[in-house]
């Protein structure tokens, strides 16, 4: 397994810290094209009474907003616009938010909603974008890591603990701080992490708008520090046509992000450093 928190904690504090590593984990550490997105358009479909079912391209152009990180929200919202192209205006709908969210996980995590062992839902087959391995690259680069994503907590351990195999890695989920791109939660990893030193670049890693906004807001609220946005290409973007995939990457360095590449893989240590390097930063 990899270094769990505290051990990546004792490491860094006996080590020169050379750099954090915050990563979001839809479309970054697991494919949810055929999971969350799918479930977000069962919903849609639903809702819609079969009316309406939302491609790929009007997920992420909803997404493209910077407002609707929470697929829950993303899939009301969705709901609404549609009934609004009907000539219904929202405030005359009657859509119950509770029943929403339980569709939604009834197709995401299946019919045992709270035993993780028996989810044979979408989450069952999320492809792994990523192995326990990377992790410990960093960790050997001095390299501190964690994780900040609108997930619900179950959910992200399921991906990280049971399916990578991490060792109780750093978590900060759905419901432990307000929603991106709020920066309150990548704050409360990047601290914990830092091993109280001030001066350590710090990278959050995501494949949305509102993960780019989240580190536009960082550099506001705390200029002080170094905030640096890395945009991670979807699987549905990667396997998109190229032009397609040049317009979603240019969305995310036009929300600040200083690199963007096509996969997690290809944001070794080596190529951490010189990102640093690149912008110039001790």
């Amino acid at each position: 397994m990899a270094a769990g928190p505290s051990e990546t904690h004792e490491m860094t504090s006996v080590m020169p810290l050379k750099a954090i590593a915050v990563f979001d984990i839809d479309g970054v550490i697991r494919d949810v094209g055929g999971s969350y997105r799918r479930a977000l358009a069962d919903t849609v479909e639903s809702f819609t009474q079969g009316r309406y079912r939302p491609t790929a391209a009007a997920i992420d152009a909803l997404k493209a907003e910077g407002r609707w990180n929470n697929d829950w929200e993303a899939s009301q919202e969705l709901i609404y616009r549609y009934f609004e192209t009907q000539g219904q205006p929202r405030t005359d709908l009657t859509l119950s938010y509770e029943a929403l969210v339980d569709f939604f996980q009834q197709r995401y995590r299946g019919p045992q909603l709270d035993d993780p062992a028996q989810w044979t839902g979408y989450i069952s087959q999320e492809p792994l974008l990523v192995s326990a391995p990377y992790f410990e690259q960093l960790t050997q680069a001095h390299m501190a890591w964690g994780f900040f994503s609108g997930a619900t907590r179950g959910s992200a351990v399921f991906v990280l603990e049971r399916r990578l195999g991490l060792a109780e890695p750093l978590l900060v989920a759905m419901h432990d701080a307000p929603g991106k791109p709020d920066p309150t939660g990548f704050f409360q990893v990047a601290e914990q992490l830092s091993a109280g030193k001030t001066d350590v670049p710090v990278l959050y890693i995501g494949d949305t708008v509102a993960d780019m906004h989240t580190v536009q807001q960082a550099r506001q609220q705390r200029p002080t520090a170094t905030w640096i946005g890395v945009g991670i290409l979807p699987p549905h973007v990667v396997a998109a046509d190229e032009t397609y995939a040049d317009k979603y990457a240019a969305g995310l360095r036009a929300a600040g992000a200083s690199l963007v590449l096509p996969g997690l893989t290809a944001l070794t240590p080596d190529r951490i450093k010189q990102l640093i390097n690149d912008l110039q930063l001790p």
